[in-house]
């Protein structure tokens, strides 16, 4: 449990830094996301809150705490699943890369990785070029982590999952 203590410290130093704090009802959102340790859903995110802290949470409630999250770079929204996960890459002195985020379409586990500057400004050309301007930086790629991929973890149907990789 230190890691998210420690994670909810430097959150918080990241909130006052912006003019901003964490309440205590967000502090147990992002402790529920943090312990959830994989993207889930706003209503998955309701129902393992509720669980932990014996409290119900009006969806709406929750919603606006996430959407708090996600301006204050401790939340990411996964748009392919239409899930949540809590950001890797707290600095807590406001800087926040661009990240790609590799999602795990069968077990939901999201890993965030630093996209380089060279290859950011590389796309932005392109986009650029292309004749559109760039809505979102957050880049997500659909994929299976090498432990569902594996052969021997078999789906419900016994047939093994197909190792192809789609770019």
């Amino acid at each position: 449990m230190k890691k998210i203590d420690k994670y909810l410290q430097k959150a918080e130093q990241q909130c006052q830094q912006k003019g901003s704090r964490l309440t205590p009802k967000r502090i147990q959102i992002l402790s529920t996301l943090l312990f959830a340790n994989k993207a889930i859903s706003a209503y998955e995110l309701i129902d393992l809150y509720e669980s932990r802290f014996e409290k119900t949470i009006p969806a709406m409630s929750v919603y606006r705490i996430l959407a708090y999250l996600e301006d204050m770079h401790l939340v990411h929204k996964i748009k392919i699943a239409n899930k949540y996960v809590a950001c890797t890459n707290i600095s807590g002195n406001g800087d926040h890369v661009l990240s790609q985020f590799l999602f795990c379409e069968q077990c939901q586990s999201v890993e965030q990785t630093p996209v380089p500057i060279s290859i950011y400004n590389a796309l932005l050309d392109r986009v650029k070029q292309s004749g559109y301007q760039l809505c979102s930086e957050q880049l997500e790629l659909s994929c299976l982590c090498n432990n569902c991929a594996n052969p021997n973890n078999l789906l419900s149907n016994d047939k093994p999952l197909s190792t192809e990789k789609t770019i």
